[in-house]
């Protein structure tokens, strides 16, 4: 009888992530996490780990290629520089070439500021909206 108690339990053990990931590359995230935290197993940390990073949407502007994928997932302690050196090597732009980050359209934060600390002021829908160009286009 006991076999038959414990047989249940062995498929609740299975888990797919690998905790493992380079805190220097951006994770890409096709779909949004879909694990809850509701569940207290042994796979919390794991969970709230997930739960820590912010959703950032990359969008072109004016004359900046088009990044293939425009949703990533950052560690919440990284900087908006170091995001800008991030789109700089994805789309394969010159050290000596500038870009410009723009939160909601409206401004551009120093690149000292923190990606949580940006996002708990400006995300919008669980993300944080960041368009991104090769020219000043607004302010």
């Amino acid at each position: 009888m006991s076999e038959k108690e414990e047989e249940p339990q062995t498929g609740e053990a299975s888990e797919p992530k690998t905790p493992d990931v380079a805190a220097e590359e951006i994770n890409p995230n096709p779909d949004p996490p879909t694990t809850e935290p509701s569940s207290a197993n042994n796979e919390t940390p794991v969970a709230s780990d997930k739960e820590k990073k912010i959703e950032v949407l990359l969008k072109a502007t004016g004359d900046a290629p088009i990044m293939t994928k425009k949703k990533w997932t950052v560690p919440p302690d990284k900087t908006l520089g170091w995001i800008s050196e991030f789109i700089k090597k994805f789309i394969k732009m010159g050290p000596e070439e500038r870009l410009f980050l723009y939160i909601n359209q409206t401004f551009a934060p120093a690149p000292d500021q923190t990606v949580k600390n940006i996002y708990d002021c400006y995300g919008t829908d669980g993300k944080l909206i960041i368009h991104y160009c090769k020219s000043q286009a607004w302010g």
